[in-house]
């Protein structure tokens, strides 16, 4: 049987990718953890690593190195919002790394549904390539994408949930985590045959603000209640890139872990 821990991911970004260039999201400070420390640090074993503010730079070897103790690692197909839409994304150097190093299991899409995005990667060109993955690497590779509560009503976009193995939902805006339980199912509703896994905000991006301590027990009791029920398969937390800030979230959510992560989550 699995335990909480074994359900977690970290979303792992380069440090202080989330300052960007004019402290966007009024951040306290400058970062310089790495994901694998932020993995330690939370005590987290699996992680998304996510191209962000053009960093990563290919090839990824090194961090792959870094990243063996973990034991599942998603690479990024393509990054955040702001990194260019190329015709294949980044699908052959995550192949070649996944022939090198085993735990990794898969790639991710970040900010996937935006109009130059899902216009280029239609849904017959994802299946493509997930196909293309798994058939390099040699097993089964999982597509990952990134989901957010405001993309309901992008037109088809059941056919495209449904072309990836594992959808990531999060919600962007602090306030609207009242609704976070209805967005689930409603993902669930979609995609009823699909991995799904909660992201866990610790700061609150779309308000630009800290989010609170009684937001992150909504959060973290919600997901955890949904993790008991197999109504989704794991949560995200992000990030280490604002996880040596001094923000109290950021270490409730450590102390979460600690007190929670050998609960048993059954198959």
């Amino acid at each position: 049987m699995a335990t909480l821990r074994d359900k977690l991911w970290l979303w792992g970004q380069s440090p202080d990718a989330h300052y960007e260039h004019n402290n966007t999201y009024h951040l306290p400070g400058h970062s310089r953890m790495t994901a694998v420390e932020g993995a330690m640090y939370f005590d987290i074993p699996n992680i998304c690593r996510v191209r962000m503010m053009g960093h990563p730079i290919p090839p990824y070897d090194q961090e792959s190195i870094a990243m063996r103790p973990c034991d599942r690692v998603v690479w990024s197909l393509l990054g955040a919002g702001g990194e260019p839409v190329t015709e294949w994304g980044d699908v052959e150097e995550v192949i070649r790394q996944a022939k090198i190093f085993p735990n990794i299991v898969g790639g991710v899409f970040d900010d996937f549904f935006l109009p130059a995005r899902i216009s280029h990667y239609t849904p017959d060109r994802l299946g493509e390539i997930k196909r293309k993955m798994s058939e390099e690497v040699g097993r089964k590779m999982e597509m990952w994408v990134v989901f957010y509560e405001d993309k309901f009503e992008i037109p088809g976009i059941a056919d495209y949930l449904n072309a990836f193995d594992v959808i990531t939902f999060w919600t962007w805006k602090g306030s609207q985590l009242e609704r976070a339980a209805q967005n689930l199912d409603h993902v669930r509703e979609l995609a009823p045959d699909k991995k799904i896994m909660a992201g866990c905000y610790m700061w609150n991006y779309g308000e630009r603000c800290p989010l609170t301590i009684e937001q992150m027990k909504f959060q973290t009791d919600l997901y955890l209640d949904y993790l008991k029920a197999g109504k989704i398969d794991g949560v995200i937390v992000c990030s280490n890139c604002i996880a040596d800030l001094g923000i109290p979230e950021v270490e409730w959510m450590r102390n979460w872990i600690r007190e929670h992560r050998d609960i048993v989550i059954g198959e």
